[in-house]
């Protein structure tokens, strides 16, 4: 399944990492931990060498070269810089993704998904000791296990992005992806806790912010984490993050009432002295059509647009490229890609509606986008956030739309 747009390869991406994806002729033997792809054998240890660019992976290792922005690129970059009126940031998870997105122009962090800070090896466990937890008590003191853990991370990226604002996402994606598939599990508890947690459609099911309203206690963990490390580099450094909290998944105003009123409370009991906005992702058509409510408890807002592409057009993204997609390409149904270039007729109607309910509530709100269109040429009338490692094409991307509209309004400015 998947392609270039699926979750896997947006997540590699991101890492400046090459994926192939959408290989259906592969066979895994996962029990003897072994592939076979066109008539050749691979087993566990084998190296291979992958061509993201071209879906090409050879056998063996290939000499590897660097890649560098040389002098001339340098040059075209400023020239954009000089005529682009967005702001681009970076999607960065680590210290090392902020400080490569710095290296390339980044004017901060758009999009840091603090869900992939679970994944570590040393964490992962702490991670499902809380998932498996039989009440709050138990669950709090995982959480207390991972508090200096994320802080530990928020601090090193705070201080790689001094001076530029960093936006963190809380925890997204739903729970049972932290834990091991059905039959893996290594005892009776943890499959009941699995099966319980299964569910027929994840994405749309207790994930995002719903996560938070139903076990408050894990947001208030990140955001506890969040503001101690903001103190933290503040004390060392003598200057103060600019910290940008982010809800996922919101479709209804209450949701985000209820959510600001605890980010708010446990902010205070760490400090009162650390300013911060606290705003959301909007990904569901609801809370486009409904930006005027929502934006009563937001200070700002951030088109996710990949998963409102989905939830927009009905269209599973990992499915979608892997099975009619391309028909519809080739067949003329589709002109474009919806996940390679935005449907700016449909999806872009949505986010201009949100848009202006949204500055109805409240003119100064911020406006930005994030997703893999924010780094995409055809769809940069919209404000930029992207992985590090396209950055350079948003910044010329988004010089193009400015010199295109010759001076004419965008639909998101801003973060």
């Amino acid at each position: 399944h998947g392609g270039m747009t699926s979750h896997a390869a947006v997540v590699a991406r991101g890492m400046g990492k090459p994926c192939v994806a959408g290989c259906e002729e592969l066979s895994i033997d996962v029990e003897n931990r072994q592939i076979r792809l066109a008539e050749q054998d691979l087993a566990e240890g084998d190296v291979i060498t992958i061509d993201g660019g071209s879906g090409i992976v050879i056998a063996g290792a290939v000499e590897l070269v660097p890649p560098q922005i040389n002098e001339d690129f340098e040059t075209i970059l400023g020239w954009a810089d000089e005529h682009r009126r967005l702001s681009v940031r970076a999607n960065a998870d680590t210290p090392e993704d902020a400080a490569k997105g710095r290296e390339f122009g980044a004017q901060g962090i758009g999009l840091c998904r603090t869900e992939h800070m679970f994944m570590a090896d040393e964490r992962l466990p702490i991670v499902r000791e809380m998932i498996m937890a039989s009440g709050e008590d138990e669950r709090r003191e995982a959480l207390d296990k991972l508090l200096p853990m994320q802080q530990s991370d928020f601090e090193g990226i705070f201080e790689a992005m001094a001076g530029l604002p960093v936006t963190i996402r809380l925890l997204d994606p739903p729970l049972h992806e932290f834990l091991p598939p059905l039959e893996d599990a290594t005892d009776e508890p943890m499959r009941e806790r699995i099966k319980a947690l299964q569910e027929s459609n994840p994405m749309l099911g207790t994930r995002g912010c719903r996560l938070g309203l139903l076990w408050p206690e894990i947001y208030e963990m990140q955001v506890r984490a969040i503001i101690r490390a903001a103190v933290a580099v503040e004390g060392r450094t003598g200057e103060a993050p600019l910290v940008e909290i982010m809800h996922p998944l919101v479709g209804f105003a209450e949701e985000l009432r209820r959510l600001r009123a605890i980010t708010i409370a446990t902010a205070n009991e760490e400090s009162e002295q650390v300013e911060y906005l606290v705003g959301t992702m909007i990904e569901l058509p609801r809370a486009c059509i409904r930006a005027d409510e929502i934006a009563a408890h937001a200070d700002f807002f951030s088109f996710g647009t990949n998963d409102l592409t989905q939830t927009t057009l009905g269209l599973s993204r990992d499915d979608a490229e892997g099975k009619f997609l391309a028909r519809y390409l080739e067949d003329g149904v589709l002109e474009r890609n919806p996940f390679e270039t935005l449907d700016q007729s449909g999806v872009g109607d949505l986010m201009r509606i949100a848009v202006d309910r949204g500055r109805s509530t409240k003119e100064e709100i911020k406006l930005g986008i994030c997703g893999e269109h924010g780094g995409e040429p055809a769809s940069v009338a919209f404000c930029v956030s992207c992985s590090p490692y396209r950055v350079p094409l948003a910044r010329l991307a988004a010089a193009q739309a400015a010199l295109a509209e010759q001076g004419a309004g965008y639909v998101a400015a801003g973060g």
